[in-house]
């Protein structure tokens, strides 16, 4: 028998929304759910379209992995836990097969960072998947962009440019010759499978004044800080937190670019106030954050990027032409 709609929403996703909070999930008009007293409900969405935010030939598990991750990364950069989602999802046709290993990939990233489908909706037509996710935080403890002050340190988590460098792989852009297979597929799963630093996100709530996730590119994101708190920003080059085999992957100007302006990262980039940068410099120093300081926020507007040169370690300002990924 052919898939309908709510054949469809039945076989493949109706196992995903048994979840603590959930009174009413996948099946009625809308989801009911519970709200512990003290806690404030944090939001997000995000459209990815096929051709635009993924391969037209993405596997669809490697799909589900994207779209779900791209979505926890937002409530990681609030300080909040994720616990619902909802997926409006739009097919060219009911593929039994593309769907079995799409509701597999789904339901396995939902297990593992305890979030619940509960509820969304599916129409025909060119392939996009829409995943609204839902989380809670403490009253008045969610990390936003607009709290960075003048003097505050800035720091990056994880390594930056490996999603961007992946682009290559799909024939995006100018393309790197990759000898090693280990290096072809970190790039994959970076792109992917990007790791919602959700945990860390916890740990920066009561120490960090503003974040969010990288996900346009370093520049762009500390620039939307930057403007959020109505200050400017600084970074040094040489603190960018990039691997080794990276930087051999091409030319020192074409890293630059992925570093700083190529997006897809999905680390956090976050403000630290003075009196707290001894509490996360301790927990970077006990493996608790994976972290690194890259710059401070400052009064002058706009972020200037400064490189050592010369003998003397003289700092140097840094033009860069391309601020980071622009959706339109």
């Amino acid at each position: 028998m052919a898939l309908n709609e709510f054949s469809l929403i039945e076989k493949y996703f109706s196992s995903l929304g048994k979840a603590p909070g959930v009174a009413l999930g996948v099946g009625d008009d809308a989801a009911v759910l519970d709200i512990s007293e003290g806690e404030q409900l944090v939001v997000t969405v995000d459209t990815l379209v096929a051709g635009v935010h993924f391969p037209h030939n993405a596997l669809p598990s490697d799909i589900a992995h994207r779209c779900l991750r791209v979505n926890l990364s937002d409530i990681a950069a609030m300080g909040a836990q994720p616990r619902w989602f909802t997926l409006a999802l739009t097919l060219p046709d009911p593929n039994e097969d593309w769907l079995r290993q799409f509701s597999q990939a789904l339901s396995d990233d939902a297990e593992l960072f305890n979030c619940a489908l509960v509820g969304g909706d599916t129409t025909a037509g060119p392939l996009s998947i829409t995943i609204q996710l839902f989380g809670t935080v403490p009253k008045g403890k969610a990390l936003t962009r607009s709290g960075a002050q003048a003097g505050d340190a800035v720091y990056v988590t994880g390594s930056l440019g490996e999603a961007s460098a992946a682009l290559s792989l799909f024939g995006i852009g100018d393309q790197i010759v990759i000898d090693h297979e280990v290096e072809r597929e970190i790039l994959l799963q970076r792109f992917y499978r990007p790791e919602p630093r959700l945990a860390d996100g916890l740990k920066l709530r009561d120490l960090a004044s503003a974040a969010l996730d990288i996900s346009d590119g370093l520049l762009a994101d500390l620039g939307h800080i930057a403007k959020a708190s109505h200050l400017g920003a600084e970074i040094q080059l040489e603190q960018l937190p990039v691997k080794s085999w990276l930087k051999a992957l091409a030319e020192p100007e074409r890293i630059k670019e992925w570093v700083l302006s190529g997006g897809d990262d999905y680390e956090l980039c976050f403000t630290v106030p003075q009196e707290n940068c001894s509490a996360v410099d301790a927990l970077i120093e006990q493996g608790e954050l994976s972290a690194v300081c890259i710059g401070q926020m400052t009064n002058e507007p706009g972020v200037r990027c400064f490189s050592f040169e010369g003998n003397d370690m003289q700092r140097s300002l840094v033009n860069i032409e391309q601020s980071g990924y622009q959706h339109f």
